[in-house]
């Protein structure tokens, strides 16, 4: 029975993931849900309590993953500096997945404060994984540095989702660029 329910509601995680994918916040309902997973929508509300149940459930399964990836990026490069564009080039590469596509659908107001504090709290890992690389690139205050360059990364993946006129490549590249370089180009 608990292995059955473990599926049921993996099944729902991953249905919520395509639905967020396809058509962001408004596509994700419990009907929708019930539909694609052949459940009665009575039956979704066995599993989640809410939409923001879901999507707070979502974040804590799918950034650890993000977090991993990006962790191991960063691990097979060899100078900080290439620390750094891993950091930020496995970020940017991961927008297409459909498990970060399904995190920056989620609007933050739709969440109660606990479930964004949670998913903060997930997020502050990414900015964990780049502190010493920093440190080592001679940061005075690599934590701050280190938030600063999220910010970056997080103005590039909007920038990205948007669907803007600039290529993902070129968004990349002058993310890169930045983190690396500053303002200076």
């Amino acid at each position: 029975m608990a292995e059955h329910r473990s599926m049921q509601r993996a099944a729902l995680l991953d249905v919520a993931r395509t639905l967020l994918s396809e058509g962001g916040t408004d596509a994700l309902t419990f009907p929708a849900l019930a539909e694609r997973t052949g459940l009665a929508r009575s039956s979704v509300y066995e599993y989640f309590r809410s939409r923001a149940a879901v999507v707070e459930e979502l974040c804590e399964v799918d950034i650890p993953v993000w977090a991993a990836e990006v962790a191991a990026a960063m691990a097979a490069a060899g100078s900080p500096e290439a620390q750094v564009e891993a950091y930020v080039r496995t970020q940017l590469e991961l927008v297409g997945d459909r498990r970060h596509r399904a995190v920056v659908a989620i609007s933050a107001s739709e969440l109660d404060a606990g479930a964004r504090e949670r998913i903060r709290a997930a997020h502050g890992g990414l900015i964990t994984l780049i502190v010493q690389a920093l440190a080592e690139l001679g940061h005075d205050h690599p934590r701050l540095a280190a938030m600063l360059l999220q910010g970056t990364v997080d103005a590039a993946v909007r920038r990205i989702e948007l669907g803007v006129a600039e290529e993902p490549s070129a968004i990349a590249e002058a993310t890169v660029r930045m983190a690396l370089r500053g303002v200076q180009g």
